[in-house]
């Protein structure tokens, strides 16, 4: 969008002065009002800084006039604004404010607003088009008041815009106190990489955090909090209630679960577990008995076992039944009834066999497994030597009690540099 008097920002409108018919001085710009919900984008009133303190005027009741001031309508009416009012006031609910740019998949701030006046029954009306992001915003804002208005503008189009359009904002909605909340469309951020929702919301301030984690779905906020730099994740689950911090944590990897919950005070531990399901909260109690730097401490125990005399199409059924993340898995588990590990299998041998194939004729021909009790460094070797995907855990009578993933042997080592 071009600057010029059809499409003013909030920094060139905010200080024109407001003269009523007459021509006498009611006022300067102060603030824009704009409504939300059903009327979002458009400019309820204009906030008038006046003699009688801060005022409100719909913007359909102002005209401009060639001097550049804005005129009232004969008859226009003029109220105290209220601050119960549900109304976003651009200078003051958003400039300056980080807003998520979904499509850039980043956090940016808001440098200035741009607007457009628009012919609506023969009315003008004033609407929000775009929020700036970029230099020149900054560089409008820097200036406004050491140039003319129009030198501003002449000089505000020679730089690069970057803009986000209105209905891409998505933010707004605002309490009685003021506090903006951002309320991001789930089905676009749902849409993003979990790394990626990771990456927004460690470089949002702590309110914006828990407003957009809040917003995910349960799964989706489990697997971008895994993402989440260790050091913010506690703090990050602190501020949910344990009802939402459980509902959370129910759909994370147990592993991860259970080295989160480890950080925490014991009583915010014990609340959260308490809230979750009885299956759920077993597997993390049983996790949160290890040391954290021991191979148990870094397993997990959601993972796809057989017994040993199953089939290809057995195991295909397992990994249909599996409600864990699929896409974690790399390897089938054979194990007997006493849970002894017998084999393992590579998914690449399982998808190439024919149904009816016994998985025990597919299995490796030697098992790289690891004692629950060894250290998480003896882990990472074994991952560095023999190029492993998985390392399944074993406990001191050779029972499969989880399966370590290449993912928290990364987590590990990035910690530890």
């Amino acid at each position: 969008m071009r600057d010029n008097l059809d499409h003013p920002t909030l920094t060139t409108m905010l200080g024109t002065p407001v003269v009523d018919a007459s021509g006498t001085p009611r006022g300067r710009v102060r603030d824009l009002a704009v409504g939300t919900g059903a009327d979002a984008g458009k400019v309820a009133g204009l906030v008038l800084k006046s003699r009688n303190g801060m005022e409100l005027v719909s913007a359909t009741e102002v005209t401009r006039t060639p001097s550049g001031a804005l005129e009232l309508r004969a008859n226009a009416s003029v109220r105290t604004l209220n601050e119960l009012d549900n109304f976003i006031l651009l200078r003051q609910d958003l400039l300056d404010r980080q807003i998520i740019d979904v499509h850039g998949r980043k956090v940016v701030r808001v440098n200035d607003v741009d607007l457009g006046w628009f012919q609506t029954n023969g009315v003008e009306d004033l609407r929000v088009c775009e929020v700036e992001v970029g230099v020149r915003g900054a560089m409008r804002r820097l200036l406004v008041g050491l140039l003319p208005k129009q030198t501003l503008i002449s000089f505000a189009r020679r730089l690069p815009a970057r803009v986000i359009p209105w209905e891409f904002v998505d933010m707004i909605e605002i309490d009685p106190a003021r506090r903006v909340k951002l309320n991001i469309e789930h089905e676009r951020l749902a849409q993003l990489h979990p790394s990626d929702i990771a990456d927004i919301l460690e470089d949002l301030p702590p309110a914006e955090r828990e407003a957009v984690l809040t917003t995910l779905d349960e799964e989706v906020a489990a697997e971008a909090l895994e993402e989440v730099d260790p050091r913010l994740q506690k703090s990050m689950l602190e501020g949910l209630d344990s009802e939402t911090a459980a509902g959370i944590v129910e759909e994370m990897d147990p592993s991860a679960a259970a080295d989160l919950l480890a950080e925490l005070p014991e009583e915010r531990s014990e609340a959260i577990l308490e809230e979750m399901a009885p299956e759920d909260r077993q597997e993390v109690e049983e996790l949160l008995e290890f040391r954290e730097d021991s191979a148990a401490g870094r397993m997990t125990t959601s993972y796809v076992s057989v017994t040993v005399g199953a089939t290809v199409a057995d195991g295909i059924q397992a990994l249909k039944d599996f409600d864990g993340d699929i896409e974690t898995v790399t390897e089938i588990y054979l194990t007997d009834e006493g849970d002894v590990l017998r084999g393992v299998i590579p998914l690449s041998r399982l998808v190439l066999a024919l149904p009816a194939t016994r998985l025990n004729v597919l299995t490796e021909r030697r098992i790289i497994s690891c004692p629950a009790d060894a250290h998480q460094n003896h882990v990472a070797d074994l991952f560095d030597r023999y190029n492993l995907r998985a390392l399944p855990v074993l406990d001191t009578r050779e029972r499969l009690v989880g399966v370590i993933e290449a993912d928290h042997v990364i987590a590990f080592l990035r910690g530890r540099h």
